[in-house]
This record gives structure tokens, C-alpha cells and sequence, in this order.
């Protein structure tokens, strides 16, 4: 990696300012003094959990900072990779498929509420394996009817059940085919497992 063309233009201006005797400071107190407050605000943001760039910036412009001010700001964490929506992407994915059982189309809604652009979102969202998702699916699905504790008297008690398993799987975003699919078949073993 070659050298920076702006760093080097600016040592450059630096050093025949101070061969002029008309040495330009090197930073501007003022403006390092407001960044410094926006750049604790995202920090304190970003230690509760990782953000996505347009997260913080919605954050910082609610509690007033001035746009010029927040980007400066996002670009000098994104440079030190404090901001990265890639990462950012990749580990949403994760830890909401794992923990809360979402689906990839609900991820890439949620991903896409936060700011994060289409291409980090599907890059993130290519890691899930569609096999392991309709295995998740199914395990929610007898999760939910594993809290039966009668098999169904008639058939709208069945279907009142099945709506029950259909709804844990709607809500967290799977489709409505493979919902109730999975969620016959979750049924069915728990009506043989009570039978």
C-alpha cells in the first residue's frame, strides 16, 4: 500500500507554511472540541452495543449535533473499524438467529431498518444455511407444541393449536408455506407423543 496522496499534500502545505514563518496550527481547537462531545456521545452508544453508521447517525442528529459535525465523527470511528455495518451485519445475524430464532427475511427487514446497505445485509445473510433455518423453524414449531398438554377433542381445537404454532413461526418471519408445514408436522408428533 503506497502512501496517502492527501496525508502527503498536507505535510507537504505544512512544511511551506512554516518555511513562510506563517505556520498553520495543526488541528483546529474548536471544531476538535465539538467533535470530542458528539465522539463521546457514539462511544457511549456504541458501548452498550454494536451500530450500524446510520444508527449513530440518527442518534447523534436527535440529540443535536450538526450533520457536518456527526459525519466527521462516524468517518473517524469508522477509520479506527469502531464502525464497520459489515461486521455490524454479520453479527446481528448471528446472534438474532440464534438467540430469538428470526428468519433470514426478517434479518434483512431488521438490517434494513438500521441503515445497513443491501450489499452488507446479504452478505451477512448468506452465512445462513437454509437447511439449518428449516431446522430452526421446525425446533420452534415443537417448542410451541411441546407446551400442549391434551391432544386436540375435535378438529377446531386442532386448528385453533396449529394457528397458535403458525403464529410462533409468522412472527418471526418465516413463510407461510413452510410455517405450516413444519407446524403440522410438530403438531401431528405431539398428538402421537400424547396419544
Amino acid at each position: 500500500m503506497g502512501p496517502d496522496p492527501e496525508r502527503y499534500q498536507r505535510a507537504l502545505d505544512a512544511l511551506a507554511a512554516v518555511a513562510s514563518g506563517q505556520p498553520k496550527p495543526l488541528f483546529d481547537a474548536e471544531a476538535e472540541k465539538a467533535k470530542a462531545k458528539a465522539r463521546e456521545r457514539a462511544l457511549k452508544l456504541l458501548d452498550q452495543r454494536a451500530r450500524s453508521r446510520a444508527e449513530l447517525s440518527r442518534r447523534l442528529a436527535a440529540a443535536d449535533f450538526e450533520p457536518e459535525l456527526i459525519e466527521a465523527v462516524l468517518d473517524d470511528l469508522a477509520a479506527v473499524r469502531l464502525i464497520d455495518d459489515a461486521a455490524f451485519a454479520r453479527q446481528w445475524v448471528e446472534q438474532r438467529r440464534r438467540r430469538r430464532g428470526k428468519s433470514a427475511r426478517m434479518l434483512d427487514h431488521e438490517l434494513e431498518r438500521k441503515g445497513v446497505i443491501a450489499v452488507d445485509r446479504a452478505a451477512a445473510l448468506a452465512t445462513i444455511d437454509p437447511e439449518e433455518e428449516r431446522e430452526q423453524a421446525l425446533r420452534l414449531a415443537q417448542k410451541k407444541a411441546g407446551t400442549l398438554s391434551a391432544a386436540p377433542a375435535d378438529r377446531r381445537d386442532r386448528d385453533k393449536q396449529l394457528r397458535r404454532i403458525v403464529g410462533v413461526l409468522a412472527r418471526r418471519g418465516y413463510p407461510q408455506a413452510m410455517s405450516v408445514e413444519l407446524a403440522k408436522q410438530a403438531l401431528d408428533e405431539r398428538i402421537a407423543e400424547l396419544s
